[in-house]
Order: C-alpha cells, then sequence, then structure tokens
C-alpha cells in the first residue's frame, strides 16, 4: 500500500530541543517531545488488517515536556496530544493533534507551567498555592484518558476540568467541567451500557474530606450522588470497582493530609505519605440505595489500574486489579528517571475475595505475569472473566514496559508478544463481529520503535498474540496511557 503525503502542522517553537528521534536507540524516545501534527489518510500496512475491524482507536497522553528553562517533573506532567486511528476496508488513517485547552494554550504561549501538575507546581506563594488546590481552575490538561457524556467526547485527567474535543478531527472545543470546587475526580470512570450511567469517584478536599460516588446519565449528563464517604486522610486513587451491585473503594495506604496539601511548598503528589501499617482498605457501596455493604482490611498495596469485579454465587465480592508491593512507582515514574532508563517496580494480578458478612480477605495472584494498563474483554466486564490483556516488564533492558501480556486466570497461563527493542502501549480489544467466545477478535497496541524513530500500530490475534498486521506511522508517538476503539464516533 503506497501511503498518501502527510500534511503536517508544527506547534510554536521556543524550548530546548532534544536531541533528533532517528538517533534514539532506547526507551528514552517514548518520553521525547512531540510537537509535529499530521494527517496521512493511508499508513503502509505490512501484513493484512481485517476487512471486519472498522471504525476509530482514540489514545491519549502526554506529549511535551520540555520549557523553555527545564521540564516538568513527571511523565504525567507532560501536556497531552490526542491519536486517532480510522479503520476501514483494511486500511488505515493517522491523525495526531495537541490538546490545547488552558493549561497547553498558556503552556504554548509562555514556555513555563501555570497550572498545578500531578509533580510539578508553578505557585511559590502559600496564597497562590491555596487558590491553586481549591479553585476549580485546576489544570485541564486531559492527558490520560477519554470520556463520552451528553454526546460530548472529553479529554481527562486527575482534576475537575476536561477539555471538549472532535473526535473526527481532535480539534480542541473547549473546557468541560466534570466536577465543582475542589472535588477531584478519578481518570478512570465504569459505563453501565444496561443502564446508561457513568458510575465515578472523586475525592472531596477541604476542611472535611470525603469520597463521594456518583452515577450520571451518559445522554443527558444528569448526574446522582450515591454516597458520601467522610475521610480524614484521603488516599490516592487512579480508578475503583464496579459490580453488579456494589462501587467498591480501595483505599491503598498512599495517603494525605489535606493541609500539608496548603502549606508544604510541594507539588501534588509529593504530599502523599506511605503509611503501610494501615493496610489497604475496600468499601463496597450499594449503587442503587448508597448503603455501605461491607469493609474489608488487606495486607497493604498500591494500585493505578483495577482490572475487574463482580458478585460471585457465594455472595462475595472478587476484585482483580494490578498491584504494586508499595507506592515506590510513583517516583520511578518521575520523568528524569524514565529519561536515564531507571529501573522500575512491577506489579502483578492479584485477586481480592471480600467475603460476605466480613471476614478474612482472601489474595491470590492470579497469573505469573508482570502487568499494567490492563484491559479486558469489556463483554464479560462485571462478570467472571477469562482473559486480561496488558503490558509488561522482562526483557534485557527492562527499563520499562517491553512487552505484550495474555495472562489467562482461569488456567494461570501467559502468552508474551515481545520484539527486542520495541516498547508497546495499552493493548485494547476488539472483538470480532458475530463472535461471542470471550477473546475471539483483536487486540490493537501502538508501539514505538526507536531503531526507526518512529512508531507503529500493532494488530494482534487477541489470543494467540500472533502478529496480524504492522501499521507504520511516520514519526513517533511518546508514550500514553489510554483511549478506545469506538465502532461509530456518531
Amino acid at each position: 500500500m503506497v501511503p498518501s503525503t502527510p500534511t503536517a502542522t508544527t506547534a510554536a517553537p521556543g524550548r530546548a530541543e532534544r536531541s533528533s528521534a532517528a538517533q534514539r536507540s532506547s526507551s528514552e524516545l517514548g518520553f521525547t517531545d512531540q510537537r509535529t501534527e499530521i494527517t496521512v489518510e493511508a499508513l503502509p500496512v505490512e501484513g493484512e488488517v481485517p476487512s471486519w475491524l472498522t471504525g476509530s482507536l482514540l489514545r491519549n497522553g502526554p506529549a511535551q515536556w520540555d520549557l523553555q528553562t527545564g521540564s516538568v517533573n513527571h511523565w504525567f506532567d507532560g501536556m497531552a496530544m490526542l491519536h486517532r486511528f480510522a479503520f476501514s476496508e483494511g486500511k488505515v488513517s493517522y491523525r495526531n493533534k495537541l490538546l490545547r485547552g488552558k493549561a497547553a494554550t498558556a503552556y504554548e504561549r509562555d514556555g513555563k507551567l501555570s497550572y498545578r501538575e500531578f509533580a510539578s507546581d508553578p505557585c511559590k506563594s502559600t496564597f497562590g498555592r491555596v487558590m491553586s488546590l481549591f479553585d476549580p481552575s485546576l489544570t485541564d490538561n486531559g492527558a490520560v484518558n477519554i470520556t463520552q457524556v451528553a454526546g460530548k467526547w472529553v479529554a481527562i485527567t486527575e482534576s475537575p476540568m476536561g477539555v471538549e474535543f472532535d473526535p473526527r478531527t481532535l480539534e480542541t472545543i473547549g473546557v468541560y467541567q466534570r466536577a465543582k470546587g475542589s472535588r477531584v475526580p478519578l481518570a478512570h470512570e465504569h459505563v453501565d451500557r444496561a443502564t446508561g450511567e457513568i458510575y465515578g469517584v472523586r475525592t472531596l478536599l477541604g476542611r472535611k474530606c470525603a469520597y463521594e460516588l456518583t452515577a450520571t446519565e451518559r445522554t443527558t449528563g444528569v448526574e446522582r450522588l450515591i454516597a458520601r464517604i467522610p475521610v480524614k486522610h484521603p488516599a490516592y486513587q487512579h480508578s475503583f470497582a464496579l459490580t453488579e451491585r456494589f462501587v467498591v473503594v480501595g483505599e491503598h495506604p498512599f495517603v494525605v493530609d489535606p493541609l500539608r496539601l496548603l502549606l508544604s511548598g510541594k507539588p501534588f503528589i509529593e504530599n502523599f505519605r506511605w503509611e503501610p501499617q494501615h493496610g489497604t482498605t475496600f468499601t463496597a457501596v450499594d449503587r442503587r440505595t448508597g448503603e455501605v455493604a461491607g469493609t474489608w482490611t488487606a495486607p497493604a498495596s498500591f494500585c493505578f489500574h483495577h482490572v475487574n469485579a463482580f458478585d460471585d454465587e457465594d455472595g462475595s465480592v472478587v476484585v482483580e486489579l494490578c498491584a504494586f508491593d508499595d507506592a515506590s512507582i510513583v517516583h520511578a515514574l518521575a520523568l528524569q528517571e524514565r529519561r536515564d532508563g531507571a529501573a522500575i517496580p512491577e506489579s502483578t494480578l492479584r485477586r481480592y475475595r471480600l467475603p460476605r458478612g466480613g471476614g478474612d480477605v482472601v489474595v491470590e495472584t492470579t497469573a505469573p505475569a508482570s502487568m499494567e494498563l490492563p484491559r479486558i474483554d469489556d463483554r464479560f466486564a462485571r462478570a467472571p472473566h477469562r482473559f486480561v490483556w496488558g503490558v509488561g516488564l522482562g526483557g534485557e533492558d527492562a527499563s520499562f514496559l517491553d512487552r505484550l501480556v495474555l495472562a489467562d486466570v482461569q488456567q494461570g497461563e501467559v502468552r508474551e508478544w515481545h520484539e527486542p527493542g520495541v516498547y508497546p502501549g495499552e493493548p485494547v480489544f476488539v472483538p470480532r463481529p458475530g463472535g461471542t467466545e470471550e477473546g475471539d477478535g483483536v487486540v490493537l497496541s501502538v508501539l514505538l520503535e526507536p531503531a526507526l524513530g518512529a512508531s507503529s500500530l500493532l494488530v494482534l490475534d487477541a489470543i494467540s498474540m500472533q502478529e496480524v498486521a504492522r501499521v507504520r506511522v511516520p514519526q513517533h508517538i511518546p508514550f500514553g496511557f489510554h483511549g478506545g476503539f469506538v465502532k461509530s464516533l456518531a
């Protein structure tokens, strides 16, 4: 297939340039700025993209970290870039756009941060820190995930503000308010297509802190409060669990004193402290009545991403997540650590069984594999499942996630896709039309290929983990976070 000539635009220059992407030969390229926006109508394809694969893969992630006088502190703090791969009759097009919300616009204009990010804080005075914490205009740099509500597509992060965008052109439309005041929502929500609701958890920061559990009607955007759970020292949370009956909030012992957020003079995440003596607490709340159905304590662990959860036949609640032994992963993902290729902690798939009526939590490792950025066949959400796809560590250059992993959590078996010197991103499962078996379909993952100074889109058979096709992109795509496959953008 002969590609069309890409059209490109480049964001305004001005900050320190890093060396050419083509000269990179390690994972550092994934943390190198990408400011060139292109549109390619037909990318080169090696192999054969299934003809039934029709729709769009939307991706999100940071793409600019370098300022005029230095860099931001953390991978998570880079300014967002959106990507769209569109599939039709075996052909694939690509476009990318910087997300131009308030934070990114100020960043480009001034060459410095103007809003408080995850681990970078431009505020120097106590007054400035107070205002940046409780002002709802806290950063709108939606570099983590994508959601759809009330007919709007929104790029989000762990902030009350998101940015609406056009899913076809990826052009920025404007700021979208996700939560009021000092309420900080998580970057992962759950959509229950049976009820048409989006479930979320957010942290209320202030004199009296609490976790607020919400359900939003997806088509209208009307929200209802399920429950408010008071908490003295909120735990850092990135995701949560949802079953057919319960919202399950996991409090891993990486916690913060709200007063410290105001007075320490440190960036947001540096105020959190690891206190393993408290263990990990799970609280199940009936999603219809808002009543607390149970609270359980397990050994201390840290988690970014939940995998799945369901109500078991014996009345217990089963929660599966990617667990770290402690919170050191947060520092390990600092920008300089990643550019230096420092060692990175591994997480494993762990299943927590929360017994009905209380009692000891049963914890098990469900597959012998390193696993992060997990995805399942969404048709099995909130139900017993067999397969989990993710990215893992294990190659000779284990400075970053270097393989795609399929874990069979029923059999305890693992299959991997690995190519030396290549770094895959979050795998997204797409079911084959008409298929009913779990895992009948393909997995899509954006690859970074440093030796080529560019990226590709990989198409794998979801069960065999054998390569079906590779779609070449004419420039590198920095390491991103989340997104999804959409059959129709209507």
